[in-house]
């Protein structure tokens, strides 16, 4: 029977001749092919020492590839499980030579089977058919433990969008997952372990298009540009559900602007509107208004170093302060602070409030490794009971609501991201170390 190759390594290295794949195998001179048949058969001695395992199946059938892989992962189970064989990567790179048939094997022309891909139609997707780059770390530490790999591409669920990323914002959160400090988020925060986090891969804020959709998604199609918040946004492919993501406009918005809104955006229109409860009149001051919160806070007044008051004010404050030369001592009073910093003490910000004032803290930098910054966070809202001013924490939530109002006040105008500096993918750990610095004004974006 006339006979095409079909190659499966699982080890890391380059296959000679393959057009590209990250596995190959440690010992090329065990390379043999099995016999030629129209059932594909395993050659074992190479396979039983995790190495290598080639494939013969019938021209003109590279689509029963996934077939192929299913029917080598059961023999390696059958094999370990009568002591043949070591334990075998369940990960493995697949090569073909020949035509794809028309329609995949078993598939019915026309009658969709998963979700529906950008360019493709409808065709079934399966976890193995694809990898994928990411930033990913096994371990809480500093931007070292961050690295570029090979993972697997996620696959939409029924209510869920696969998202070909085009940008990534980096905000001061993901820092705090990459260290896994403070010690108590480790506690509170669901998503993150006591030892190491329990997703591996960084990242929320989202931006690009979609690449495939689930079965119950009613929103959007391939091939739309959106943008909105997940979990793993610092790769090439993430899926989030449907409800997390809203369509990104207006046209001319670019990818890296639109990344750059949802988390922080939604911390900053939190605060003033909701625990801020801002009101038309008020003198508001936001401390940290270069930052990427407080670029987007900023309405009236901002605080800043000297390096960046020019853009604190192209953001829009009416008034800069230079916290170099001057800063809230008390000399001034305002109805409303929001303190993105995180370094001033409690009686320092009462000091510039109004009698009846609102402070608003956001985020918990500052302090130590185990409490942070959230000690002050907590000692706000005790202390309101003795006092006349309003002492508060935000705890923002991302929600849809709220990202179509920032998505309609980017559309209105109204709104306009402020991007520091971009790095591609896979320099994430130097956008990392320079989020750290604090050097950076505006925010910080990883390209795709």
């Amino acid at each position: 029977m006339n006979c095409k190759t079909v190659t499966i390594a699982s080890c890391a290295g380059e296959i000679p001749g393959a057009p590209r794949t990250p596995y190959a195998p440690l010992n090329p001179s065990s390379w043999h092919q099995a016999p030629s048949s129209s059932r594909a058969r395993i050659a074992s001695d190479p396979f039983r020492n995790a190495r290598l395992a080639i494939l013969a199946v019938p021209a003109g059938t590279a689509g029963h590839g996934c077939g192929c892989i299913d029917m080598m992962t059961r023999f390696c189970d059958r094999e370990q499980e009568q002591g043949k064989a070591p334990a075998a990567p369940r990960t493995m790179a697949l090569i073909t030579a020949g035509v794809q048939p028309k329609n995949p094997p078993h598939v019915p022309p026309n009658k969709p089977t998963g979700p529906v891909m950008a360019d493709h139609g409808h065709r079934p997707v399966t976890g193995r058919e694809t990898t994928m780059q990411a930033i990913v770390q096994d371990r809480y530490g500093s931007a070292d433990v961050l690295e570029l790999a090979d993972i697997g591409q996620p696959v939409p669920a029924g209510n869920e969008v696969l998202i070909q990323i085009q940008a990534a914002g980096l905000h001061r959160g993901d820092w705090h997952v990459m260290t896994g400090l403070p010690y108590l988020i480790r506690v509170v925060v669901p998503a993150l372990g006591l030892r190491k986090p329990k997703s591996p891969v960084l990242g929320m804020d989202v931006a690009g298009r979609v690449e495939a959709v689930g079965s119950k998604v009613t929103r959007f199609q391939p091939g739309d540009e959106v943008f909105g918040w997940c979990d793993g946004s610092f790769a090439e492919y993430a899926s989030a559900p449907e409800d997390q993501l809203a369509a990104k406009r207006p046209a001319n918005l670019s990818f890296e602007q639109a990344a750059a809104v949802p988390i922080s955006g939604f911390a900053a229109l939190q605060a003033l509107r909701d625990v801020g409860e801002i009101q038309a009149g008020q003198k508001v001051l936001v401390i940290g208004a270069a930052g990427a919160v407080g670029s987007f806070g900023v309405q009236v007044t901002g605080v800043a170093s000297t390096t960046q008051v020019d853009l604190v004010r192209s953001a829009g404050a009416d008034e800069v302060i230079d916290y170099t030369r001057a800063d809230t001592d008390g000399s001034r009073h305002w109805d409303l602070i929001i303190d993105t910093a995180g370094r001033r003490t409690l009686s320092q910000l009462r000091r510039a409030l109004t009698p009846q004032g609102t402070l608003v803290i956001v985020g918990g930098e500052g302090g130590g490794r185990w409490m942070g910054g959230f000690l002050r966070n907590l000692r706000a809202p005790v202390l309101s009971w003795f006092v006349g001013q309003r002492l508060r924490m935000l705890a923002s939530k991302e929600n849809q609501e709220d990202l179509q109002t920032l998505g309609e006040l980017l559309e209105a105008g109204k709104l306009t991201p402020r991007i520091g500096r971009t790095y591609p993918l896979g320099e994430v750990p130097e956008a990392m170390r320079a989020l750290e610095a604090g050097s950076t004004r505006g925010k910080i974006v990883i390209t795709v």
